[in-house]
């Protein structure tokens, strides 16, 4: 267990201690966002036959050519081309053998069946295997599919494609002082993660099987945990990490005989945080502030959820920050923002229980020291 963990430790040993889950074979109309769970190779040439690259003539040998028919994508010309003559080809249909090159039909002159023009060999054909051989990788292990990429491997033979299954989760909420509709009374509040975690989570590709609002009572805990556990591949908590009187997720965990992986991490916000797991599956503890169980989303859930979807440990880039950030010393902090021209613009309403910051920003800067306008700072995107 490492014990207040520096965040980028903390990122790395939650990355570190999860393998990649099983793949499942999905229809490739399905794949959009899926992960590949191994090469895709092309099981074609692309293109497959060569074909035109223009509407026009294919010609044979040298012009004039008389016209002796037409070609059309999909029902390629019977037999070879002879010299002298030539055919009316469409784009992407298959070149008649023989053909020389192709006239465009805007620079061709044609007087009845009898065509003349400038061509020079090989004009605008397309070979085959120009864009890709059979066997050729595509896509590799571990990219996740857009539609783009889905679209080529359609055209490189697949029906279906084996991808990571995607993780399912499940949130359970604690807390006696939430309120799930309706104003606030009593002094009561809104929930405001039950909502918004599921969000989170599914863009970075997880299943939300269950979401669960659970009593700070430690039976409860431990039941729900253990539950939870028999049914998911990540579990999401949310408050009950601290060492309050009504804090129960470390003795739930040890009652369990879970082990705690990472327990706080030194950030602000944040810092009690912490990763374990029950039975070999992760939990996450996120703190019950809205910003800094983000922020604990971020730091320890991303890493395990692209471990378990094959991704690679994700790098920062680089952006330039317009405003001062103040860093306590010893720890990283993560400042709500949007990047305005290249720049890091640091957001309004940044306490770890305000959502105004959320809600209009783009991501995190990640600071780990004092930093002034002009220097360079690590920039971590909300998903």
């Amino acid at each position: 267990m490492i014990q207040e963990a520096h965040w980028k430790q903390a990122r790395s040993q939650a990355y570190e201690s999860w393998k990649k889950l099983p793949s499942e074979k999905v229809l490739i109309s399905s794949c959009v966002d899926r992960t590949l769970a191994t090469d895709a190779l092309a099981l074609v040439e692309l293109p497959t036959y060569p074909t035109s690259a223009m509407d026009g003539y294919a010609v044979s040998g040298k012009g004039p050519w008389k016209i002796v028919g037409e070609v059309k994508a999909g029902a390629p010309m019977k037999g070879s081309l002879k010299e002298g003559t030539a055919v009316k080809i469409a784009t992407g249909a298959v070149i008649p053998d023989k053909t020389f090159g192709i006239i465009r039909w805007e620079v061709a002159t044609v007087d009845g069946k009898n065509l003349s023009g400038d061509v020079k060999e090989g004009q605008d054909i397309r070979p085959a295997g120009l864009e890709s051989k059979k066997g050729e990788v595509l896509a590799s292990a571990g990219t996740i599919l857009n539609p783009g990429l889905i679209g080529l491997l359609a055209a490189a033979g697949h029906d279906s494609l084996e991808v990571v299954r995607a993780p399912k989760a499940t949130i359970i909420l604690l807390g006696d002082e939430i309120v799930l509709e309706g104003l606030p009374h009593d002094g009561l509040v809104r929930d405001a993660l039950g909502p918004q975690l599921p969000g989170w989570l599914q863009r970075l590709g997880v299943e939300v099987i269950a979401t669960e609002y659970i009593s700070d009572e430690l039976n409860l805990v431990v039941d729900a945990f253990a539950k939870a556990a028999k049914s998911s591949d990540i579990i999401f908590t949310t408050g009950g990490t601290a060492d309050g009187p009504r804090d129960h997720v470390h003795a739930a965990i040890a009652e369990l005989k879970g082990e705690l992986i990472v327990d706080r991490v030194k950030v602000r916000p944040g810092h009690p945080m912490l990763l374990a797991h029950i039975n070999n599956v992760p939990l996450v503890g996120l703190p019950g502030n809205p910003q800094s169980a983000i922020v604990a989303l971020l730091t320890l859930g991303q890493p395990v959820i692209d471990a378990l979807m094959g991704h690679k440990e994700a790098e920062l880039n680089q952006i330039v920050t317009g405003d001062d950030i103040d860093v306590p010393e010893g720890f990283t902090r993560l400042v709500l923002g949007n990047v305005v021209d290249g720049w890091f613009e640091m957001g309004e309403y940044l306490g770890s229980a305000m959502l105004r910051g959320l809600a209009h920003s783009t991501g995190f800067a990640v600071a780990d020291k004092s930093m002034e306008e002009g220097e360079m700072v690590a920039w971590l995107p909300l998903p």
